[in-house]
């Protein structure tokens, strides 16, 4: 059985429900999965876990929330070469740039991107969750 984290930093609730799907899933497929608050994570958990879900919304000028997110994620980043991951998140402007910023940067540190990372206009929608649960359910499988 796959242990999958899935880890998220929400302003509005709506990148929250993506993660809850997204841990939803995982569990249905199989995984020991557990949701953490970007506050209840650190980089010294990453090894604990076969997979990992990161899901922050677009701030400002289209980058990962600042105070929270951006600073643990800049912790684990380092220890995600080869390690399976997803990336979720939504937003309210702009046309999805900070996720396409996200991957490049995931990818330069050697994660292992299990699915494409999947984004939703401001609440997610029938179709958003729909992705969020194959998102948990390929990290399940990773």
């Amino acid at each position: 059985m796959n242990k999958v984290a899935i880890v998220y930093w929400s302003g509005t609730g709506n990148t929250q429900a993506m993660a809850e799907e997204a841990a939803r899933a995982a569990q249905a497929a199989g995984a020991d999965a557990a949701l953490f608050t970007a506050a209840e994570f650190s980089a010294s958990r990453v090894d604990d876990f076969d997979a990992i879900g990161f899901g922050c919304p677009a701030m400002g000028a289209e980058v990962l929330e600042e105070s929270e997110f951006e600073p643990l994620f800049t912790e684990c980043e380092p220890k995600l070469k080869g390690k399976k991951i997803a990336l979720f998140g939504s937003y309210d402007w702009g046309d999805g740039e900070w996720m396409r910023s996200w991957s490049e940067r995931c990818n330069a540190a050697g994660a292992v991107l299990a699915v494409e990372s999947v984004i939703a206009n401001n609440a997610p929608d029938a179709g958003a969750f729909a992705s969020c649960a194959a998102l948990g359910a390929a990290l399940a499988s990773a």
